[in-house]
């Protein structure tokens, strides 16, 4: 078979976040149908999505190492073909012990995507386009985002299809381009596996060097922020600043939009410096004085402002950069399972960050000490991150091994 060009599968892993991503916020616009359809509770309702995040942070660690030891896209093909029939099952289910069943399915199936996804694609990519790369796929979250919010309201309110259709829609495409990836992307690290496994014995250690640890912790305090105002932002909007409900949802969607530019422009400039480090901590604090700032302003255009520029230079803006840093650090035969660490890391977060949030909102009677919290929280990281020693001047022996094995079997792509 003739080898893929390297665009088209950033295509394809594009693609892979847009309909992740939309799967994910499909459900928030029908939960109140859902919910009166088996009468549930608001803490019924959370945990719709608290048990399709804890699956999904639960299928990091477990998938890097399956991915490297059998194959990533094997590993990558089947989780995405486990994800898109389980969306399809969900609209199908009949009581709430079912449906969570299947979000926890769901969960599992997109779990085995990051570390894989990410695995390829700094394999593929050479070290000079790695963060501008990650910024175009990691784009596709914006799109699904968006996707999922408009698309879920569309056919759900304004069509009446029921709540359920949603799911019927998107479980199609999923699948597809679960078969497009197992057709079009080739594992060529895998198969040289044993070769490379001469030249190097892989060691657990080297996924929790200092600066391993410290992306780690930086990582966690970025996606703090993220999923507490993903989570929160459309109701403190509403309940708080006086936003009308049909807007909040346009207003909050600023976020993601906006970070499509800002990923591509630090993705790019991480490409072009020596050191990822300085961008690195000032995307770290500049995404922190944006969290101070959208709960402290009470004018609505510095509000809008605060929103635009936590989007252009917030967490989405971030992961690029530390994603190309990540490769930079680690021995190519274990990127899998670094990014399964580090997403897991990240997605920890996911777990937390809504119920603690919640929880000082029922304590202060505010939504506001859960931004500055965020915001404080990616002031510990930044600072912790400043104790990093990597300089990005030096290539280690082992990834001029492995450069040189993989300019051999054709990796060097014609970006």
């Amino acid at each position: 078979m003739k080898k893929t060009h390297p665009a088209f599968i950033i295509f394809l892993f594009f693609l892979g976040w847009v309909f992740m991503y939309a799967d994910r916020n499909i459900l928030s616009p029908v939960m109140d149908r859902i919910g009166a359809e088996w009468n549930l509770n608001k803490a019924q309702l959370g945990l719709m999505s608290t048990v399709f995040f804890a699956a999904y942070a639960f299928m990091q660690i477990p998938t890097g190492f399956l991915a490297d030891r059998f194959g990533r896209v094997k590993v990558l093909v089947i989780g995405y073909s486990v994800f898109g029939i389980a969306t399809f099952l969900t609209g199908m289910t009949a009581t709430f012990m079912i449906f969570l069943a299947a979000r926890v399915v769901t969960g599992l199936g997109e779990g085995t995507y990051y570390g894989s996804q990410y695995g390829i694609s700094s394999t593929i990519t050479p070290n000079k386009y790695r963060g501008l790369v990650a910024a175009i796929i990691n784009s596709g979250m914006a799109f699904g985002i968006s996707l999922g919010f408009i698309s879920s309201s569309y056919f759900t309110y304004t069509l009446n299809k029921g709540w359920q259709y949603p799911f019927y829609l998107f479980a199609v495409p999923t699948i597809i381009i679960a078969v497009l990836i197992a057709i079009f992307v080739r594992d060529h690290s895998h198969k040289d596996k044993k070769q490379r496994d001469k030249n190097e014995k892989v060691e657990m250690k080297k996924l929790f060097t200092k600066n391993h640890i410290l992306v780690y912790i930086l990582i966690f305090c970025s996606l703090y922020g993220f999923f507490g105002m993903l989570t929160w932002l459309p109701y403190y909007l509403q309940t708080a600043r006086g936003i009308e409900a049909s807007k909040t949802g346009i207003v909050s969607s600023l976020v993601p939009w906006a970070s499509i530019p800002g990923a591509i422009l630090f993705g790019y400039l991480s490409d072009r410096i020596k050191s990822k480090k300085p961008i690195i901590i000032g995307l770290a604090i500049a995404g922190a004085i944006c969290q101070f700032a959208i709960p402290y302003t009470e004018n609505y255009s510095f509000l809008i402002a605060g929103l635009i520029l936590y989007g252009l230079l917030g967490k989405l803006a971030l992961d690029p950069v530390l994603i190309s840093y990540m490769a930079d650090i680690t021995p190519s035969s274990m990127y899998s399972r670094v990014y399964g660490f580090f997403n897991f890391s990240g997605m920890l977060s996911s777990i937390f960050a809504p119920y603690i949030t919640g929880y000082f909102a029922d304590k202060t009677g505010s939504l506001e000490f859960g931004f500055y919290l965020s915001g404080g929280l990616l002031i510990i990281g930044a600072l912790l991150f400043l104790f990093t020693d990597y300089k990005g001047k030096a290539i280690s022996h082992v990834h001029l091994n492995y450069a040189s094995k993989e300019k051999e079997l054709g990796l060097e792509s014609n970006f």
